[in-house]
This record gives structure tokens, sequence and C-alpha cells, in this order.
């Protein structure tokens, strides 16, 4: 699961990141109303987490205009208001869920998680809970990967790394894409992280196949893809 966070109070937003990625799932921040439209706009999101009172951009106006150009990615709001017309207000605006606070992380997670849930269901959107690359499967809702039917354990990371790798199949995808969006750098740390994770991601798809799955383009980037590659 890929959540946006919008929420202006800068400690609030980086814990709720550093939780979910925790969890097992990726999460961006934006810290006003006006960068979080552009961000939700513009990013593929599960679930967007959204504080009600942001500056530049209050939230339910945020919502709004999201649905007013056609984006249906779920929405969960947030708010210290909780009386029952503030969440009637809340829904109304387009928002999916209203989560007063203080609220317990747990129960967020899982709010979150039933959001990304429903919205795997909905029609048009079921690919995108589970992908799959030859004999090579990953389920995003419940964190299984397999090839040739035997499961294959993986850390949290490498399930993220695996994810994105998958969902790009067949196109090079960039360190830099996959800072972006699996290490959540907008900078280049200038370390071999990825060479690392990849390198111990090769050794659980790929280790006891004839056939890799996990490609070097180099010079380029990394891909996954079911047929024998040339030079890689």
């Amino acid at each position: 699961m890929r959540l946006l966070i919008i929420e202006d109070d800068r400690e609030a937003a980086a814990y709720l990141a550093k939780a979910f990625r925790e969890a097992g799932h990726a999460a961006d921040t934006a810290l006003d109303g006006l960068d979080g439209y552009a961000m939700a706009e513009g990013g593929d999101y599960d679930v967007l987490v959204v504080d009600r009172m942001l500056p530049k951009l209050d939230g339910l106006s945020l919502i709004r205009s999201l649905r007013e150009q056609g984006l249906a990615t779920p929405v969960l709001i947030l708010s210290a208001l909780g009386q029952v017309d503030d969440r009637v207000k809340g829904l109304r605006a387009g928002g999916d869920d209203y989560l007063p606070k203080p609220y317990a992380f747990s129960e967020l997670l899982a709010r979150a998680e039933v959001l990304a849930r429903r919205r795997a269901v909905a029609p048009g959107t079921a690919e995108a809970t589970a992908y799959r690359v030859g004999e090579l499967e990953l389920d995003r809702l419940s964190h299984r990967v397999s090839r040739a039917g035997q499961e294959i354990l993986l850390q949290p990371r490498e399930f993220r790394l695996l994810e994105y790798l998958m969902r790009h199949a067949g196109q090079v995808v960039t360190r830099t894409m996959l800072l972006e969006h699996v290490w959540d750098y907008h900078f280049d740390p200038q370390t071999n992280v990825i060479d690392v994770h990849v390198s111990r991601l090769r050794a659980k798809v790929d280790k006891g196949f004839e056939r890799p799955l996990i490609h070097t383009i180099r010079g380029a980037g990394y891909m996954v893809r079911a047929d024998e590659a040339r030079g890689a």
C-alpha cells in the first residue's frame, strides 16, 4: 500500500510516515494543502490521509478539488473536529472515512488498509492488487510472494522493491525512481543501498531457477521481465 500523508504538523507527519513504513507500506508526506493537492493529483497512491486543518488549502477544499478533477483515490480525514456535523461535512466533501483526533495508530492503519482493499475490488482496479511476471506472483494485500508455487519470504523493504519492479515489469526502473518510491529519498545518498537490496532480492527470487527475472540494465537501472535478457 502506498500512502500520501497531508499533515501540517511536521512531527506528526514524520511519525505517521515512519509508522506506516514500519508496517511494510510506502508513505510520502506533504506539509500544506497546495503541495498535498499537487502530489495527490500527480502520484499513484492507494490511500490519502488528509488533515482537515491545513495551511494554503484546507483539507475539505483539497478533497473537493480532487474529486472535481475525477481523482477517486480513497481519502481518510484526520481532524480534531470530531462532532457529528464535522464528520458529515468531511464525508460530503468527498472523504471516504473520518477519524477524530486523538487516535490510535493501529486503528488508523486498519482503516487505511480497509480503504485500500475496497479500492482493490472496485471495477477496473483489481489488477493493482496483484502482479505476475512469468511464474513469479506478488499479492499486495496478503504480502505474499511465490515463484512456481514456492513461497518466498521477504523483508518489508525487499517486498516494496519487488512490488515496484513488478508494477513496472518490462520497463527500465532507474535508481532515482527506486530512491523516491521505495526509499522515499528525493536525493541520492551516494551509497550502494539499492545494489545491496537488489542482490538480496535476486538471491531469493532467482536462485535455483534456470531463468533470472531480475535484470540489470547497464547504465540505466533494473528491470523485471520473464524473457531472457541479453547483455544483462
